[in-house]
């Protein structure tokens, strides 16, 4: 069953002047320690790179905070979210902390797609309930 469905659009220039203004402490701001860890490599390799990665990350993150209802407030934080891949590109939401346990609780599971295009992130996430007796 469909918990909740979240979309979110940001703009890359936006993400863009907040690293010029706030340089990396934006980043660890909304990046989980995994997170993190690729922004800093693909900045260092090509720094637009880097941009699109943290603007991906934002919108979904944004997009899951909406799917679940919460907004940005307890338990849903920027950095208790984090938006992984598969070796196959497929984008996934791994949960931490508090987050993790009270998706748990209410048995929630999401689904995550992400892109980029020129000024622009988008993301799109569905959250389902799993059926506590199927489970």
């Amino acid at each position: 069953m469909i918990y909740g469905i979240g979309t979110d659009i940001c703009d890359i220039r936006r993400i863009r002047a907040s690293l010029e203004r706030h340089g990396e402490r934006f980043a660890e701001k909304i990046l989980s320690e995994a997170e993190l860890t690729t922004w800093r490599q693909r900045s260092a390799r090509w720094p637009e790179r880097g941009v699109r990665y943290l603007a991906t990350r934002f919108s979904a993150k944004e997009a899951f905070s909406k799917a679940i209802g919460m907004g940005m407030r307890m338990p849903m934080t920027w950095r208790l979210c984090e938006i992984a891949k598969h070796p196959t590109g497929e984008p996934y939401v791994v949960l931490h902390g508090v987050l993790k346990a009270w998706c748990e609780e209410r048995g929630l599971v999401a689904r995550v797609s992400v892109t980029d295009e020129t000024d622009y992130a988008a993301s799109f996430v569905v959250v389902e309930q799993r059926d506590k007796l199927a489970a």
